[in-house]
């Protein structure tokens, strides 16, 4: 396996705050260490981590944890208990920066896999120890779909391979030759083509293993440790969340179900159900990524800062107040990616399954939104809402009158006993002349000279 390489009762909004308080108090509850602890004075003097998954950013960020921790309580050795196919460049480089960091001297204990990125995480320790069926090496660094990395990373890997072995006093060539195919070791069953995977038999005969222990209490005895002398840290709650919340599979659905949830909210009055579920999807997301250590609270920043321009683009005009805001959201996304590429494949299957829902709500089923009825002025001054305009004339049709002045177009005529100002058709028409009421448009009366018998 390679290296993967990535690029009625309560109210609603009482309810979200209520389960965001919850999970909050739960998830730092449960990212207590779960240890346990040495008996006797109470002082452990080693740790014994555990890497017996992916390598993974999660997986990294709770290694990184318990050195952290290891330093502050005076630990004297860790022991790494390595049985994993794999993982991330990107994990794998954070995780052995941090080994060859920290002045605590590292036991690598290959049990019984140390393949890919494990390899190179069991050589950035002090020491390798081995058993009977230790496998270790096969650490060609591919991409996401398993097709070969491009020539700039694998130049990359190779240099950091031979730096790796070298820091260490190991001959670097053995490591090389673990993600170089091109590399002839036929004593090693790695002849040119094959990538070189070590036995624990052959680790030591090359000197890339110090010694051999078939179980846990025998690496702890070589290191001068007893069981109860040593702290076992696993993983909690709130490591297997991150991973699933942050798994490639569910990115997507939680990004797709926020954005749909809180579309739906716009066509509900009030706040209801579809924009706790909104809400709460983008929470899980922001929950999981700072778990797993990928995102800061820089991002969750970001994303609020988008959220407060999109409403402030409600109430002031322009447009580019929302575009910005649009884009600190759109950012908060990406730098809490591991991958950003799949990061804006997500968000692109997030806003087309919005654009159907939007366009199924609109024009199938004739749905408005309910939301902007409390910022946009719906009424109509129309006639059938009882506004008029302007008073209408039209009961003067066919009535006659005379002219009180010259209409030059316009002028004034007597009706009955009412005086109304008019226009001829375009003529002039003298003073006293008996005019008829042919047109009238709202409250301009347009008339015509007839003769006093008509």
């Amino acid at each position: 396996m390679g290296i993967l390489y990535q690029k009625g009762g309560e109210s609603p909004i009482k309810l979200f705050f209520s389960s965001f308080l919850f999970t909050v108090i739960v998830s730092l509850l449960c990212t207590v260490p779960v240890t346990n602890a040495a008996a006797g004075d109470g002082h452990p003097k080693g740790m014994l981590i555990p890497i017996h998954k992916e390598i993974d950013p999660v997986l990294a960020k709770f290694v990184e944890r318990k050195i952290n921790q290891a330093e502050k309580d005076d630990i004297k050795q860790i022991i790494l208990d390595i049985h994993t196919p794999g993982g991330t460049l990107q994990s794998a480089l954070k995780l052995s920066g941090k080994l060859r960091k920290t002045d605590i001297p590292v036991t690598a204990y290959i049990n019984t896999h140390a393949l890919s990125a494990g390899a190179y995480v069991a050589l950035s320790a002090d020491s390798i120890l081995v058993n009977k069926q230790s496998k270790m090496g096969a650490a060609a660094v591919i991409r996401g779909d398993g097709g070969d990395a491009d020539k700039k990373t694998q130049s990359f890997w190779l240099a950091e391979l031979k730096e790796t072995a070298e820091s260490s006093g190991r001959d670097p060539v053995y490591a090389l030759a673990m993600a170089d195919p091109s590399i002839h070791l036929p004593q090693l069953n790695a002849g040119k083509g094959r990538l070189l995977t070590l036995t624990g038999q052959q680790a030591l005969q090359i000197g890339y293993a110090e010694g051999e222990a078939n179980s846990l209490q025998e690496v702890l005895a070589l290191r001068g440790l007893s069981y109860a002398d040593t702290e076992r840290p696993k993983e909690g709650f709130a490591e297997h969340t991150a991973r699933l919340l942050t798994s490639p599979a569910v990115i997507p659905i939680l990004l797709t179900v926020a954005l749909v949830g809180l579309l739906l909210e716009l066509y509900t009055p009030g706040f209801g159900i579809f924009g706790f579920i909104g809400l709460s999807a983008l929470f899980l997301f922001f929950f999981g990524h700072l778990a797993a250590g990928l995102a800061g609270m820089d991002a969750v920043l970001f994303f609020a800062a988008g959220i407060l321009l999109l409403i402030a683009e409600l109430f002031l005009p322009g447009g580019i107040i929302g575009l910005a805001g649009a884009a600190a959201i759109g950012y908060s996304l990406f730098i809490s990616a591991d991958n950003p590429s799949w990061m804006g494949i997500s968000i692109g299957i997030a806003l087309a399954v919005c654009f159907i829902v939007f366009i199924l709500l609109t024009k199938v089923f004739g749905k408005k939104m309910k939301f902007f009825k409390k910022f946009i002025l719906t009424d109509q001054t129309d006639t059938k809402s009882g506004y008029i305009s302007n008073k209408s004339r039209s009961d003067l049709i066919g009535q006659h009158g005379v002219c009180l002045t010259a209409l030059r177009p316009a002028g004034t005529v007597l009706i009955g006993d009412e005086r109304i100002d008019a226009v001829s058709e375009g003529t002039f028409t003298e003073k006293g002349k008996t005019v008829k009421v042919v047109k009238t448009e709202g409250m301009r009366v347009v008339v015509r000279e007839i003769e006093p018998a008509q």
